[in-house]
């Protein structure tokens, strides 16, 4: 009895693949049989239709195709890379000195002037200090203009005329340092934009180095992108370049403004610089793609890249020729060359005067019969 279980698995076992077969066999038959009578019905009906209309057996074969007029054109390949938006003027502003915040002066988004107060830090000490230095200078003044009288009348030494001036000076220039570090306990707009953010609460420590305050300029603003260094040597200012913004779904024509000449060592890629005009309403760090003509074929015919196919022989593309009454299809053979835009170039095979089988194109054989649909002819713009 030990050993009955272990035999029957193995059976059952054995029986599965013949019983998968059995199954896949029967489908294959019951297939078979209904294909035949998809096909009897469609000779019972092609009967009847002939019958009605004799017309029907010279027109129930062709395959209706539209077709592509060749037109020679300039044809223009571009690759795309991602860039970004960046401004030349957009910069985050910090206290030059440390104190507490006193006031600010600014909200978000609003637009400033060159110069103009954004933030002040308390001062009253160095103003304090100031108005002693001052009182201190005034009688500094006095005493060097009265001991330089008397020097000038060979009065007194030189030495008394020497301390006055220098304490004079010295003062001056005291002052002069005291103001400075006033002046710094205010942050100025260094041009005129649009506040952005503002980080600035009154009473808090400012700190140099912690954002205050940012600002940006919309009108000096460019698009950035690292470009492979296989195009070094393609590119150049004053290239045309197209900027896609993906966000805003528009394509606007620029020139590239740079070209960088040190290549990346952790990407192999060089900087791009390109125009953006402002009516673009584009804003810093927003992303885009752009596209860079790196090949131009100022005269060459050009197909729907779908419509080329291959076969052992090579790459070719079915045209529209006369025959009798009526139109056939016919394999050509063709060089192509880049492809953008969902079109390629033809670099050899068609002489320009050939009509192109496009819609339809999957359909056609090598001799089929055509039936041409003109209303839905394509054709190549310049």
């Amino acid at each position: 009895m030990k050993y009955v279980l272990p035999l029957l698995l193995l059976a059952a076992m054995a029986c599965q693949p013949s019983n998968e077969l059995d199954k896949k066999k029967t489908e294959l038959t019951e297939a078979r049989a209904k294909l035949q009578d998809a096909k009897d019905k469609v000779h019972a009906l092609e009967t009847e239709i002939k019958a009605l209309d004799p017309e029907f057996e010279k027109t129930n074969n062709a395959v209706s195709i539209s077709t592509w007029k060749l037109n020679a054109r300039t044809f223009e390949h571009f690759v795309d890379v991602r860039g970004a938006v960046e401004s030349r003027k957009n910069v985050t502003l910090s206290a030059a000195t440390g104190g507490k915040i006193e006031k600010v002066w600014v909200n978000e988004g609003q637009a400033v002037t060159a110069g103009q107060t954004l933030v002040t830090i308390e001062s009253e000490i160095l103003r304090n200090s100031l108005a002693e230095l001052n009182s201190a200078l005034d009688l500094a003044r006095t005493v060097f203009e009265k001991q330089e009288k008397l020097w000038q009348q060979k009065i007194g030494t030189e030495l008394q005329y020497l301390q006055a001036k220098n304490n004079k000076e010295s003062l001056e220039k005291r002052v002069a340092v005291t103001k400075a570090q006033i002046d710094q306990t205010v942050v100025r707009a260094p041009f005129a934009g649009t506040i952005d953010k503002v980080d600035a609460l009154v009473g808090e420590l400012a700190t140099p180095g912690v954002p205050l305050v940012r600002m940006v300029n919309p009108n000096d603003m460019y698009v950035k992108a690292d470009v492979s260094e296989n195009f070094i040597g393609t590119l150049k200012t004053g290239d045309k370049v197209e900027v896609f913004f993906p966000a805003f779904n528009k394509k606007v024509a620029s020139t590239i403004l740079s070209v960088g000449q040190v290549i990346n060592p952790e990407n192999r890629t060089f900087r791009v610089e390109c125009r953006l005009v402002t009516e673009v309403g584009a804003k810093p760090n927003q992303v885009v793609v752009v596209s860079i003509r790196d090949y131009v074929n100022p005269n060459v015919f050009t197909v729907p890249t779908k419509i080329i196919q291959r076969d052992t022989q090579g790459t070719f593309v079915f045209i529209s020729e006369t025959k009798g009454e009526g139109l056939v299809a016919r394999k050509v053979y063709i060089k192509p060359g880049l492809s953008y835009g969902n079109e390629t170039e033809v670099l050899e095979g068609l002489a320009g005067t050939e009509t192109v089988v496009f819609e339809g194109y999957r359909e056609v054989t090598e001799g089929a019969e055509l039936k041409a649909a003109e209303a839905h002819q394509k054709v190549a713009s310049n």
